[in-house]
């Protein structure tokens, strides 16, 4: 498809090659294998001399096909769909640097991305340095002989900070440091960071991608010399952390209607951000489309819209936010995201919850925090479920 297209245009067609039976929705290849017509073409297929399917752990036509389709949403050479986000961050991380190299990360990241910088990596001696999202002079002064990559979620999870891409690009870059940004709360639709300088961006595609809380998935995008020759693919192809062709199904189908969604999520989230900053039981209310938001005026250069997460804090700690949990009965109390039903969650007793107390204070993740993640419903049911809590 033609760069011309809008957005929206790309998400509906990209990607396809019609079988010969010339069906109109993109066809499900459920197989694991695939068939030669020689072992000439088998040698040079597997040699990589002649491209084309071999084995689904690595090729399968509805995987490609949603590879390719994401690649264009996020303007990227190419894609390399993987079975979730936290095989995305760990096949990109063991495809690029190897024992002795050194991160910079955001300590504003997701609980798990933090146990597997500072507890997996650090058992393969890949050290890691966390600092503030929002300052790029503590990633300057973190950087080492050794840095090989900087790694940070805007807007992150889940007080929605927002992190200025393009200056830490430069950072990243005038030190021979790649810069990964996950870009799953935002999504394409929102936000693409490699027109800001970002060498690679990450997608949980659990999430928003796929958008009706059904697969996992996951994605790794970026030009093609560094993620097909630099060891990403190689890391897939040999490790086997593998998108299957259903969830890449589900997912293509999914990006169909990204776009219209991300603007109803963004729509909805502000509406609610702005009704529970009012609230006299709420103390504050982090979204990046609130003016009151500290990096509002970034968030607005970067993004589109504010995006669909809303976290706020509760007057009472820990006792008052699981108070306000227990009681809705519209919300779903889950810690997933990214759904058409709202979410609900306590993350300093789930998705924060197996990382040091000292590490949740670090991040801002207090006892009274709470994270929606605001759906399709009407705002004003949605309101009044947190209501019978608040």
């Amino acid at each position: 498809m033609t760069k011309e297209l809008e957005l929206e245009t790309l998400a509906i067609h990209t990607g396809i090659e019609r079988s010969q039976f010339n069906e109109h929705s993109e066809a499900l290849y459920l197989t694991s294998s695939f068939v030669f017509d020689s072992a000439a073409q088998a040698a040079a297929r597997f040699s990589g001399e002649e491209p084309g399917n071999i084995y689904s752990r690595f090729t399968n036509p509805t995987v490609s096909t949603m590879q390719t389709r994401l690649a264009a949403l996020e303007d990227a050479e190419v894609c390399i769909a993987t079975a979730s986000g936290m095989s995305a961050i760990l096949s990109c991380v063991m495809g690029l640097l190897s024992a002795g190299d050194h991160i910079v990360a955001s300590r504003s990241i997701f609980g798990s991305t933090v146990n597997l910088f500072s507890n997996i990596f650090s058992r393969f001696n890949i050290e890691t340095t966390f600092v503030s999202a929002t300052d790029p002079m503590e990633w300057q002064q973190a950087v080492k002989s050794n840095t090989r990559l900087f790694f940070l979620e805007t807007p992150s999870n889940p007080l929605t900070e927002i992190s200025d891409i393009a200056a830490l690009a430069d950072i990243a870059h005038k030190t021979k440091a790649w810069l990964v940004v996950d870009n799953c709360f935002c999504t394409p639709a929102l936000q693409q960071p490699l027109k800001l300088g970002a060498d690679i961006v990450i997608h949980s595609a659990t999430k928003y991608l796929d958008g009706q809380g059904r697969v996992l998935g996951g994605a790794i995008l970026g030009n093609k010399d560094l993620l097909m020759d630099g060891g990403i693919f190689a890391f897939l192809r040999t490790a086997g952390p593998t998108l299957s062709a259903f969830n890449a199904w589900v997912i293509l189908k999914g990006l169909e209607t990204l776009s219209l969604r991300m603007q109803a999520h963004s729509a909805h989230a502000l509406e609610i951000a702005q009704w529970l900053e009012a609230h006299p039981g709420v103390a504050r209310v982090y979204y990046p489309g609130l003016s009151s938001h500290p990096q509002h005026t970034l968030a607005m250069q970067q993004q589109k819209a504010g995006g669909g997460i809303v976290s706020f804090e509760i007057m009472g700690g820990r006792d008052k936010a699981w108070h306000v949990i227990d009681s809705v009965q519209l919300l779903s109390i889950t810690a997933n995201l990214g759904d058409t039903k709202s979410t609900l969650t306590h993350p300093a007793s789930t998705t924060h919850g197996r990382i040091s107390q000292q590490a949740r204070d670090a991040a801002g993740i207090t006892e009274g925090l709470l994270r929606i993640a605001v759906g399709l419903e009407s705002p004003e049911d949605i309101k009044a479920d947190l209501l019978r809590g608040l």
